[in-house]
């Protein structure tokens, strides 16, 4: 018995190799084509996605970048909205100055003439209030009736009197 197990027997040893041979046909057949099948496309899935991936990295990069630049573009744009409002505040600011400056070199001139129109106006209503004392006085003490004429060439005396007096 213990023959038995040792010993080799033909036909059982090639009806083994020709069930190994089978099995590995079958497995290869229907086991390994399917699996390598689903393995290439499981690759071509991972490459695609990985392509599509680096497409999509690429893509947002040149977003980014546009982004950026926009982003400068407007910062310089804001910084010449500014610069240009503050120019043109200065220069309206200016414009206001010089406007209000004329303004009041304006009214300071009527202020002026009108001043020395009141103050011409002030003596010669003086002068004629004094000249018409001066005569009332002057009638008084003489107490004699004066002509016209010497009346009114004493009254300009007198008025040129005052008048070389202020």
């Amino acid at each position: 018995m213990f023959q038995q197990l040792v010993t080799i027997v033909p036909w059982n040893f090639v009806a083994a190799i020709c069930n190994l041979l089978i099995q590995m046909w079958l497995i290869k057949k229907f086991l390994f084509k399917p699996v390598q099948k689903v393995l290439a496309q499981r690759q071509q899935m991972a490459d695609a996605q990985i392509a599509d991936a680096e497409k999509a990295r690429t893509e947002a990069e040149a977003m980014r970048t546009d982004y950026e630049q926009r982003l400068a573009d407007a910062k310089e744009e804001a910084a010449q909205l500014v610069q240009s409002a503050t120019r043109t505040a200065q220069l309206r600011g200016e414009e206001i100055v010089r406007q209000a400056q004329a303004d009041a070199a304006s009214i300071k001139t009527k202020a002026d003439a009108d001043i020395a129109q009141q103050r011409k106006k002030a003596i010669n209503e003086v002068k004629d209030e004094i000249g018409g004392i001066a005569m009332d006085i002057a009638s008084k003490v003489v107490e004699r009736e004066i002509d016209p004429k010497v009346h009114q060439d004493l009254i300009d005396e007198f008025i040129r009197n005052v008048g070389d007096a202020s």
